[in-house]
């Protein structure tokens, strides 16, 4: 039901989203908290207090949500729980942005993409071309598929939506304060490597369903088996424990090369390259891109079902 919802409705913008509290939570502790902690070691100190009592405290935010709608009735239980649920999956809002940066490249218009990719993605988009905007976009939704969909329906079956919401604020957690920069390296540091072992399973398992997902698209075992390559050889490369999996698993799949030079603040920074460059990113990759998303979506709520009802069954 929740993914029903996520995908009739998305993430409309009047609704009190938990990430928006959670975002405003975190900027109201960095500004108050970071001012205060001078030493590296105050600062960790800090840090990891942040990563245990927001993740804990959305835990309990939903738990009690639930118990207080089961107080009254339990369909009004069910419908909490749904609805906390919905709030904690992204595959809607990651298909409308990327749709923006396909029209606009389909537009011809440059200047739109750019403007429309700046919405999904840290690195600077000012002076992309058009197949840096491609790139950066196939990255986005490999990446995003792994955070925003597969990782989020892992604790959901393991948790329910509290467990699912903790999930949410960890993510939220890394990507506000989770940075090598001199401001976060280390009043961050509890964040990053908290959200790196919270999608260490599920990044994998979305690079698996990738795999998968390549065969199902072009009913070919060629397919799968490319895919399955590059993400054996090429999984590790990143410099993240997680991303490198999922997005070499949509090179392989895509029969493409991701990763190069990015620009975040004017300095160039050289991502390892994943894949072989057996044909160059154009346009059309976006829409392949998402069809492998909807498919690994697809086959991650298949998934969670099948366990739920064996479990339970």
């Amino acid at each position: 039901m929740a993914c029903l919802l996520d995908a009739a409705v998305g993430d409309p913008r009047w609704f009190p989203h938990p990430v928006r509290w959670m975002g405003t939570l975190i900027g109201w502790y960095d500004q108050r908290i970071y001012r205060l902690s001078l030493s590296a070691a105050n600062q960790r100190a800090a840090g990891v207090l942040l990563a245990v009592i927001l993740p804990v405290g959305a835990y309990a935010a939903g738990a009690l949500c639930i118990w207080l709608g089961n107080s009254i009735d339990s369909l009004w239980g069910t419908a909490t729980a749904v609805l906390l649920a919905w709030t904690t999956l992204a595959a809607r809002d990651l298909i409308d942005h990327v749709v923006s940066v396909q029209r606009a490249l389909q537009s011809d218009s440059l200047v739109e993409a750019r403007s429309a990719v700046a919405k999904i993605v840290g690195r600077d988009t000012e002076q992309m071309d058009e197949s840096e905007i491609v790139r950066a976009t196939v990255e986005t939704v490999a990446e995003s598929t792994a955070d925003g969909i597969v990782a989020p329906l892992f604790y959901l079956v393991l948790g329910g939506a509290p467990l699912a919401l903790a999930y949410k604020a960890v993510s939220t957690l890394d990507s506000m304060v989770g940075h090598l920069d001199d401001r976060y390296r280390w009043f961050g540091w509890a964040s990053a490597r908290l959200d790196d072992a919270a999608n260490f399973i599920p990044a994998r398992i979305t690079a698996v369903l990738f795999v998968l997902s390549a065969g199902i698209v072009s009913w070919s075992w060629p397919a799968m088996q490319r895919a399955w390559h590059i993400l054996l050889r090429d999984g590790g490369r990143h410099p993240s424990p997680n991303s490198g999996r999922p997005e070499a698993a949509m090179a392989g799949a895509l029969g493409v090369q991701l990763g190069g030079i990015n620009r975040y603040d004017g300095l160039a920074v050289e991502r390892p390259c994943l894949g072989d460059p057996d044909q160059p990113l154009t346009r059309a990759h976006i829409g392949m891109a998402i069809t492998l998303m909807f498919w690994t979506s697809l086959a991650g709520v298949l998934l969670g079902m099948g366990w739920l009802l064996m479990v339970k069954g």
